[in-house]
């Protein structure tokens, strides 16, 4: 599934609780297998009902009732939302330019003479 331009980006916590379903399998989770995925101090049960009704708004979570519980699986892949989101930090930070990125994080980075080859041999395997 491709995600739409206008979806949201995610939250801090909503970033936690999709990290914790993205952990489990594919089939899904109920709410309390997905707060034992969940960072300590781990949020009331409430709280995290809450988030899942809003990722469920925003496009990020299905739900399927089973018996009388929910069970939580992710629309959207980690793959996609990072997708999504680096694509939007450089259109944002970066005016477009993947170049620019990978420049600012060379730089801000300090990455190391085999992180910088791997970057190259990335590079030029795509030609």
């Amino acid at each position: 599934m491709k995600l739409k331009e206008t979806k949201k980006q995610l939250t801090r916590a909503e970033q936690q609780v999709m990290n914790a379903l993205w952990s489990l399998p594919q089939e899904g989770a109920n709410s309390a297998e997905i707060m034992e995925r969940m960072p300590e101090p781990k949020p009331a049960m409430t709280t995290l009902l809450t988030f899942l009704k809003i990722l469920r708004e925003k496009g990020y979570v299905l739900t399927e009732k089973v018996g009388k519980a929910l069970r939580f699986m992710p629309a959207v892949s980690r793959d996609q939302y990072t997708r999504q989101y680096m694509t939007e930090v450089k259109n944002t930070f970066f005016g477009g330019s993947a170049a620019s990125l990978v420049s600012f994080f060379a730089k801000e980075e300090q990455l190391s003479d085999e992180e910088i080859d791997e970057l190259v041999k990335l590079i030029k395997s795509r030609h």
